[in-house]
């Protein structure tokens, strides 16, 4: 099993900026002194949710202060960037760190995101698979010219080309129609902490019949690398790591959720901060050492995804995070159980088999999430 964390940059109630912000840039650089996998970035516009507007950045200024860990945007909202920018930026990192990097793309949300980039709501509901298309051509080839609805251009060189051996790429999937079009490009899913391993396991059953349905090679299939996103919060005892989400989860999440806008102005029905909480404490490794280890085992046994972004973030204070992240690998990871023949493979998220390989969580997790 491998083991990363997620990256929300949360802004909580009564904290600033800078502090949002230096607190989820250290658990990352934590995260690698600490000897866990991956870190994953998420992606946000104009709330306080996440601070992160531009996943890719921040994962290149992490990839510039870590060595060994892998880093992953979960995700980078694709309908609001140009595919060819955003690959350009994914072959630079992967090329520059060793393939350390892993670009996760979704869809996002309806929100007035779209309307601030230009992209309008037709690049939000039917506009994904173009520019989803476009990217893959440009990491997969070493000339690229587009006639699609949204995208027309002649025939360019792509610099830096990596033809095929660039980042791998993961799409965060929410619902059914994204999880076909993952599947039919063989990229695995990244999917969020709001569902259960119930209904991840039926995406994942999804996602392999409708791979092998578009001839997707077995080996791809069988070792596709999907990623499930949650929350770990490691205590002394079950009520303790409770305690410490419901004093902070609550206020972040009412605070960031109200904030969003929607595109077309119309009033959107949001999770219920208090039951949210509650719901992220079931589903997920909050509690005793023993108790995350098993949850995840759980999870890895009934759904088939061995690879996790976890939010490690949940105290909302820098010194109680990086204690949760040590705590997570010298507590929990080691009580995982190991694959046949020895202990995990090491490296981040981008060591993953399966070629062009999420994220994702996903840019809007605790939002509606949609995609």
């Amino acid at each position: 099993m491998r083991i990363g964390t997620f990256v929300l940059a949360g802004q909580y109630p009564g904290q600033s900026e800078s502090e949002a912000l230096q607190r989820a840039v250290r658990s990352a650089e934590v995260a690698e002194e600490a000897g866990l996998d991956a870190v994953w970035l998420a992606e946000h516009h104009f709330v306080p949710y996440g601070l992160c507007p531009s996943a890719v950045t921040l994962a290149a200024l992490l990839l510039g202060r870590t060595r060994r860990i892998g880093v992953g945007t979960a995700i980078s909202v694709l309908p609001t960037a140009h595919p060819v920018a955003l690959g350009e930026q994914g072959a630079l990192l992967h090329l520059l760190t060793d393939g350390r990097f892993t670009l996760g793309v979704g869809r996002g949300g309806p929100w007035v995101d779209l309307e601030v980039f230009g992209a309008g709501a037709d690049a939000y509901e039917r506009g994904f698979p173009e520019s989803l298309d476009l990217l893959l051509r440009w990491l997969g080839e070493r000339e690229v010219g587009a006639d699609g609805d949204r995208y027309r251009f002649r025939e360019v060189s792509v610099v830096p080309s990596v033809c095929g051996a660039g980042p791998p790429v993961v799409v965060a999937c929410t619902s059914p129609g994204t999880v076909r079009l993952a599947a039919e490009r063989g990229l695995p899913m990244l999917l969020g902490m709001h569902i259960g391993d119930e209904e991840k396991a039926q995406m994942v059953g999804l996602w392999r019949t409708a791979a092998r349905e578009a001839g997707v090679d077995g080996e791809v299939i069988a070792t596709a690398g999907h990623v499930s996103a949650g929350v770990a919060q490691v205590a002394d005892s079950h009520t303790e790591a409770v305690q410490t989400l419901r004093r902070t989860l609550p206020g972040w999440l009412r605070q960031g959720l109200a904030a969003h806008r929607t595109l077309d102005g119309a009033q959107r029905r949001m999770r219920d901060p208090l039951a949210y909480t509650e719901l992220l404490c079931e589903l997920h490794p909050v509690g005793t050492p023993q108790l995350c280890a098993d949850r995840l085992a759980a999870t890895a046994e009934r759904t088939g995804i061995s690879r996790f972004a976890l939010v490690v973030e949940g105290s909302g204070q820098t010194g109680a995070t990086e204690h949760n992240v040590r705590r997570l690998a010298a507590d929990v990871v080691p009580l995982l159980p190991t694959p046949p023949g020895g202990a995990a493979a090491p490296g981040g998220p981008a060591s993953a088999s399966a070629g062009p390989s999420v994220a994702p969580v996903f840019s809007n997790h605790a939002a509606p999430a949609t995609g």
